[in-house]
């Protein structure tokens, strides 16, 4: 089983890698991801787990870098569907493709995943 890296986020908004004693950037972590590393976020002083919410806002920046953003359209389809979060718009869309396709390619997480999704809406302005 693979490590589970920890990144902790403190009050300043600064992200430390605990296993590799630095700070890192959301590149960083995009990378990190990318590469196969399995990461959580959390906050430093109540210990929550933020790593959702995180890899939002790291979704946000990344589109705000590439000067992209979805029609207006879809933003207003998000919004109307279940609770008007993109979790539940995700959900109620794919849902159940999405738990297949995570089930045939061996990610045990798709549970959980899906629970915390649910479970939590993301917050871009941490």
């Amino acid at each position: 089983m693979k490590d589970i890296k920890i990144i902790k986020r403190y009050q300043n908004r600064k992200l430390y890698d605990t296993h590799e004693s630095s700070y890192v950037t959301l590149d960083e972590i995009a990378k990190m991801i990318k590469g196969g590393e399995e990461l959580r976020v959390i906050d430093n002083k109540t210990k929550n787990d933020i790593t959702a919410s995180t890899l939002t806002q790291l979704l946000f920046e990344v589109e705000r870098k590439n000067k992209t953003q979805p029609s207006v359209e879809l933003l207003r389809e998000i919004i109307r569907s279940e609770d008007g979060s993109f979790s539940g718009f995700i959900q109620s869309k794919f849902g159940p493709e999405l738990k297949k396709s995570m089930q045939e390619t061996g990610t045990a997480e798709a549970g959980s995943a899906q629970q915390g999704a649910s479970a939590s809406r993301p917050v871009l302005n941490q």
